[in-house]
C-alpha cells in the first residue's frame, strides 16, 4: 500500500457514507409521520449502541427535518457539537458535519431574531393600546 493508502480509503468509506446519509434523509423526509418515528427510534438506537460520526450524524439529520413531530434544532445541533468543531480532522462526515452544524446554527439564530422581533412588536403594540386607551378618556 503507498503513502496515505488507508486515510484514502477511510476517506473513500465515509465519502459514501454521507452520499448515503444523504439519500436516507431523503426517503425518510417522504414517508408518513408514524414511519418517521419509527426511523427516529431506530436512529436513537443506533446511537446509544455507538456513538461514533455515522450514528451521530443520522440522529441529527433527522432531528434537524422541518416539518416533523420530533424536529429538534437544539438536540440536532448538540449532536453534531463535537464533529463540528474538530478542525484538524478534515474527513469527510467531520466536514458533512461542519456544514449541518452551521445550517442548524445559523436556523437557530433566525429563529431566536424572530422570537425577539415578534417580542418587540407585541411591546408596541401594548404601548399603542395603552396610547389609545388613554386619550379616549381624556374629555375634549
Amino acid at each position: 500500500m503507498w503513502p496515505g493508502g488507508e486515510a484514502s480509503s477511510r476517506e473513500e468509506r465515509e465519502s459514501r457514507q454521507v452520499v448515503e446519509l444523504l439519500g436516507y434523509v431523503q426517503r425518510v423526509a417522504a414517508l408518513q409521520a408514524e414511519d418517521q418515528q419509527r426511523e427516529l427510534n431506530a436512529s436513537s438506537q443506533i446511537f446509544s449502541k455507538d456513538r461514533g460520526a455515522y450514528g451521530r450524524v443520522r440522529l441529527a439529520l433527522l432531528l434537524s427535518l422541518p416539518g416533523t413531530a420530533f424536529s429538534d434544532d437544539n438536540k440536532a445541533a448538540g449532536l453534531l457539537e463535537p464533529l463540528a468543531v474538530k478542525e484538524t480532522t478534515a474527513t469527510p462526515m467531520h466536514q458533512f458535519a461542519g456544514l449541518l452544524h452551521a445550517q442548524i446554527t445559523e436556523r437557530l439564530r433566525e429563529q431566536r431574531r424572530a422570537t425577539q422581533l415578534k417580542e418587540q412588536l407585541d411591546a408596541l403594540k401594548e404601548v399603542e393600546r395603552k396610547i389609545m386607551e388613554r386619550e379616549q378618556g381624556r374629555p375634549r
